[in-house]
């Protein structure tokens, strides 16, 4: 994949890659100069959460955490969750 280094000096990460690796604006990423025209681009912070699921799948208690089959989590009740018109005082 090319890109061109704008007038300014700017480089553009191209949309494509922007994208699978969910980066948005505003990220900070380190150049290192690895030799003569050789560069590395590296993001200096991992996205919020990035690998917590491995990290709970890896539980020593096996069977323990287990991936939710939904795209969303926000319509899910469960034990002890109550919805906010429960919690006005009557």
């Amino acid at each position: 994949m090319r890109t061109t280094i704008s007038t300014k000096g700017q480089l553009v990460l191209p949309a494509e890659l922007r994208r699978r690796d969910g980066v948005v604006p505003g990220e900070e990423f380190e150049i290192r100069r690895l030799g003569r025209g050789v560069y590395r681009l590296a993001r200096t912070t991992a996205p919020l959460n990035e690998g917590l699921v491995d990290h709970l799948l890896a539980c020593p208690e096996k069977g323990w955490f287990v991936p939710v089959p939904s795209d969303s989590t926000a319509d899910l009740a469960g034990p002890g969750i109550e919805e906010p018109d429960d919690q006005i005082p009557r």
